[in-house]
């Protein structure tokens, strides 16, 4: 038996960092710009607190600078600095957070300091993923420091020499690599800054010294300004996101056009949810409610994931519940376990809380919107339905929190709650209305009976009053076109006039020519429909179910056929008189209520369609 160290191979490990360690070649400007705003950060804290001297009216920012002629990126602050001693401590010992051994020194001074946004000493090295060779120029701001210069390229020697910095704070210069030019672009370099750090909290400014230079104007200005005033330069970034204000502080206008900004959607958003939670975690965001479509399907919102301010990723589904990515919106959360390249999370307990609150707040704010905005919920409820629904499926606890806040629109264009509609009925069964232009007939012996429907028409739908009948066992959803027993008077009949029903029954099969087709014969309450036609409840959910899965499932909807009944109206005067009809006249007549019985339900099939014509032209010809 052996025990002993794992050895690394520091030569080894260089670079699989430089090649491995981010998802997204475009990530290094990300970390480089970071760890300057972080700078300025330390300095501002220290300042605050008595150890650093600043000037008052001193403007702190982080610069990048593009030289393409020379193939060389700079990003500078005007931060802290470095000493040679604190080079050699933080950058040539990998790993070795500045920022961690920071807060660790500092975290009871100031509860501030957490927003520092490097953790774990590696961001640096994401500078050689683009670069054949680094350089760091750095003037710490303590007294009698002077200047250290780090040069390395990309192997694991540097050198540490005196530098040439004269201001306080550090210059990172990358001599861009071959094959990554394309970071020499400004139009490349500003989307990235746009991207990662359009709300960084130090203002940061982009330059091209380059197109300066060309100008002989006598001013300094970008190319592309010749022809305007000589404006002071503006930063790229908003150092003060809506989200990071108070609700109290923001106006509807605010919202709008934070909206309109960062999602260039020029739709109003219907609401907005503004997260602003100090216990038990820091959390804070805006959440907005587009308009979305009825259909789920290829619907896709955008919320953004910030850490201190800092972009990481769209979506990520961790800490976003996944029902919530209808929405659009963005997220901060400063404590997010993240792993070294920021990308991705550690999935634990801690972003699980982070998701329930979420997902709880949403929950509040719908139940706060039905409570007090009733009128204004209900003009919503078109477009957030889907989204609720669909909330409810994936997340059992959304569902227990707004069960009582989903409504249905009626027959009669109202909205009720489900309680509402079986209100004072013994049997919880619940009518609904899947087409309201196929099932007009239903509806208008619905509505000749004072009865009500709901209206239901997407697939979501479907799935829904599945899981709604799963959670209430005694509700049961039936298609306005399943059940006939609230539009019946059937009452108890005789063997005579059972006798009469099958001999009925029989000359209908006859003349339709199909022996399985289920036939009934019972006393409706409108005396005007001869036939309708009823489709079993289950068996029709199920084939919808799989065929809305696609090809794929499609034949398993085939397992289900369709349990037609045709139920013939004695109350009909059609119906009484078909026994004393000849042969010819029966079968026409038969065939014609079959047949509308069925284009009540859905439309008929060309063939069907084409004797459907020929019949009517023959029947109007027994007119004459």
């Amino acid at each position: 038996m052996a025990k002993g160290n794992i050895s690394v191979d520091s030569e080894n490990l260089f670079p699989i960092i430089k090649k491995w360690l981010y998802s997204d070649k475009d990530i290094f400007l990300r970390e480089l710009v970071s760890n300057g705003c972080d700078a300025v950060t330390k300095l501002k804290k220290l300042a605050g607190i008595g150890e650093a001297q600043v000037s008052e009216d001193e403007k702190f920012k982080v610069t990048v600078s593009i030289f393409k002629d020379a193939k060389k990126l700079v990003i500078s602050d005007n931060g802290i600095g470095m000493t040679a001693e604190e080079i050699d401590k933080y950058i040539n010992q990998i790993a070795f957070s500045g920022a961690s051994d920071f807060l660790a020194k500092y975290k009871e001074e100031d509860d501030k300091g957490a927003q520092i946004i490097g953790h774990f000493g590696l961001g640096f090295y994401s500078a050689f993923m683009v670069s054949d060779s680094v350089e760091i120029d750095s003037l710490s701001y303590q007294d009698g420091a002077k200047a250290a210069k780090w040069t390395c390229d990309g192997s694991m020697e540097f050198e540490l020499s005196e530098g040439e910095r004269t201001e306080r704070g550090t210059t990172i210069t990358l001599n861009i690599a071959e094959d990554s030019e394309e970071f020499l672009e400004e139009g490349t370099i500003r989307s990235i800054l746009h991207k990662y750090c359009a709300f960084l909290p130090i203002e940061i400014y982009l330059e091209t010294p380059d197109k300066k230079e060309e100008c002989d104007c006598g001013h300094e200005h970008d190319e592309d300004e010749h022809d305007h005033e000589h404006d002071e330069p503006k930063p790229i970034n908003n150092t003060d996101p809506l989200w990071m204000k108070k609700p109290s502080e923001c106006t509807d206008e605010d919202y709008k056009e934070f909206y309109r900004n960062v999602f260039m959607d020029f739709n109003e958003p219907l609401f907005w949810i503004h997260l602003n939670v100090d216990y038990p975690f820091n959390l804070k965001g805006i959440l907005y409610f587009p308009k979305i479509n009825h259909e789920f399907a290829g619907q896709e919102g955008q919320i953004k994931l910030y850490n201190n301010q800092v972009f990481v990723a769209d979506n990520v589904k961790e800490v976003i519940p996944e029902f919530l990515m209808l929405l659009k919106g963005v997220i901060d959360c400063p404590d997010l376990p993240l792993n070294v390249s920021r990308s991705f999370l550690q999935n634990d307990g801690y972003v699980k809380k982070i998701s329930a609150h979420i997902t709880k707040k949403v929950a509040d704010k719908l139940t706060s919107i039905y409570n007090t905005e009733k009128e204004n919920y209900e003009k919503y409820w078109d477009d957030i339905n889907v989204f609720i629904k669909y909330g409810c499926l994936r997340d059992e606890k959304f569902y227990d929190k707004v069960k009582d806040i989903i409504i249905y629109k009626d027959l009669d264009d109202k909205y009720v709650t489900l309680d509402a509609y079986l209100d004072g009925k013994e049997k919880k069964d619940v009518y609904y209305v899947s087409d309201p232009v196929v099932q007009s007939q239903y509806i208008k012996m619905f509505k000749d009976q004072s009865l009500n429907a709901l209206v239901l028409p997407t697939m979501m739908d479907t799935h829904f009053i599945s899981f709604v009948e799963m959670k209430q066992a005694d509700v049961k959803f039936k298609r306005i076109d399943s059940a006939i027993n609230d539009i019946s008077d059937e009452g108890e009949k005789d063997e005579a006039a059972k006798a009469e029903d099958e001999k009925l029954i029989e000359k209908f099969k006859e003349k339709i020519g199909d022996d399985s087709l289920k036939i009934e014969v019972q006393a409706l309450k409108d005396e005007n429909v001869p036939a309708v036609i009823l489709l079993g409840e289950q068996s029709r959910r199920m084939q919808e179910m799989y065929r809305a899965y696609g090809q794929q499932m499609a034949g398993m909807a085939d397992m289900f056929k369709d349990e037609f009944t045709l139920v013939l109206n004695s109350n009909n005067a059609l119906i009484k008189k078909v026994d004393t009809l000849s042969d010819e006249d029966a079968e026409l007549v038969i065939g014609h209520v079959y047949d509308l019985a069925k284009i009540s339900h859905s439309p008929l099939g060309a063939e069907q369609m084409t004797r459907f014509v020929e019949r009517s032209n023959k029947l109007l010809g027994k007119l004459f």
